[in-house]
This record gives C-alpha cells, sequence and structure tokens, in this order.
C-alpha cells in the first residue's frame, strides 16, 4: 500500500491542483501521471452548475466517441422476429428474444455492458428494473437504446465504435470514459472535445449561470487534472 502511496504522492506532485490546463496539455499530463502497470480507463469528470433535483435542469445524453473506447463491447439486444434476426446479423452478442432470459437475467446474469431494446419488448423488460437499473443497464428511449427495428443495426455499431451515455448524478456531476492510456494523444483529445460538446449542447433550459463549473481528466489510478474547457 505504502509503495502506491508513494507512486500516486510522485504522480500528483507533477500537477498543479489549482491550474487549469489546456486540454492537449491536460492529456499529455495525464499520460505522464498514469502509474497502472495495466493499460489503464481516461476519465472525465465534469462538475456542472445545475440543481440535478429540478426537473428542467437534467443533463442526459449520448456521444459517439470518434476513435471509440478501446474495449471489447458486449452487447445484448431484446428484440423478437425481423429485429432479433437483424440483431443478429448485426453482430449483436446476444440475442433475447424468449422469457428464458428475462428470467436468466432476473436470477443475476448480466455479462454484458450495453442492452439495446425494440419498443415492442419493454413490456418484458420493464419486469428488469430492479436488476438492469442500478447497474445502468436498463434501455432508455432517451438514451437510443429503445429503437425501431429498422435503427436495430445502426445502435449496434454505434455502441461496438464507441457510443457513451452520460446522465447528471444526484451530485451534480458527469463521470464518462474517454478511452485508454494506450491511446495516442490526437486520439485522446478528440474523444475529450467530441464529449465536451455533447454536454454543451445537453445544456438543460433551466440552467443559469456558469454551466461547466470544473472538468478534470485522470487516469484511472491517477491524480485528477483540471481543464480549461472554454466554458
Amino acid at each position: 500500500m505504502s509503495k502506491d502511496g508513494k507512486k500516486y504522492k510522485a504522480a500528483a506532485a507533477k500537477v498543479d491542483r489549482l491550474k487549469n490546463y489546456p486540454i492537449d496539455a491536460a492529456i499529455s499530463l495525464v499520460k505522464e501521471t498514469n502509474f497502472a502497470k495495466f493499460d489503464a480507463t481516461v476519465e472525465c469528470h465534469i462538475r456542472l452548475g445545475v440543481d440535478p433535483r429540478q426537473a428542467d435542469q437534467q443533463v442526459r445524453g449520448v456521444v459517439v466517441l470518434p476513435n471509440g473506447l478501446g474495449k471489447t463491447v458486449r452487447i445484448l439486444v431484446f428484440a423478437q422476429g425481423e429485429g432479433a434476426r437483424l440483431a443478429q446479423e448485426a453482430g449483436a452478442d446476444y440475442v433475447a428474444d424468449t422469457d428464458e432470459w428475462i428470467k436468466k437475467i432476473q436470477d443475476g446474469w448480466t455479462e454484458f455492458d450495453v442492452a439495446i431494446a425494440t419498443p415492442d419488448m419493454m413490456g418484458r423488460v420493464g419486469r428488469l428494473g430492479k436488476v438492469l437499473g442500478p447497474r445502468g443497464l436498463m434501455p432508455n428511449p432517451k438514451a437510443g437504446t429503445v429503437a425501431p427495428v429498422s435503427d436495430i443495426p445502426r445502435v449496434i455499431k454505434e455502441a461496438r465504435a464507441g457510443r457513451v451515455e452520460f446522465r447528471l448524478d444526484k451530485t451534480g456531476n458527469l463521470h464518462v470514459p474517454i478511452g485508454k492510456v494506450s491511446f495516442d494523444n490526437q486520439r485522446l483529445v478528440e474523444n475529450l472535445n467530441a464529449f465536451l460538446d455533447a454536454v454543451k449542447k445537453a445544456k438543460p433550459s433551466g440552467a443559469k449561470g456558469n454551466y461547466m463549473r470544473r472538468v478534470t481528466v485522470t487516469s484511472t489510478m491517477g491524480p485528477g487534472i483540471r481543464v480549461d474547457a472554454g466554458a
């Protein structure tokens, strides 16, 4: 534990905690301060100037990161008939087309990263709220994961490419992965810019004053680095 503590302190010493770094410099510093022995995830955390208790200040959206997330995404699709066929052709890892699948998930099986559903399956999928909801896996029309049969291939492709859903938490913050430390700087910068643009576009009507109060990037175990996001 002490060894990791020393590594963290050495990494943190390279960061001015009060400085807002330009995006390019912040990404370079994330890589420089990463000391994990595995290919760490690069994350972005945003403190927003909104009240999460107010209905007109909710922030939610989806962004397709141009350079993906650098990980294998396991996709489950709730669909029947034509929808199930299209899902299989589009490369879904699992196609849940029977009540046996519903029971399997009710019993606790959640070995997938994204769940997509056709509207006609939502009556059954609704039974899985207690299992999927807390894990952020519940298909939702606002997030684009409830889609017409004809859109299933597109949604699967986006999920595979690096589709990230973001949603305000109870403390007024957003947290998303934007890639891996092994990505070159340009790929991480492009992913971060795509996410920041999506958050700006998702600004709710009820937001007053400074919207994006603090933007921080970090690697899985590394120190936080504040970003000048121009907002």
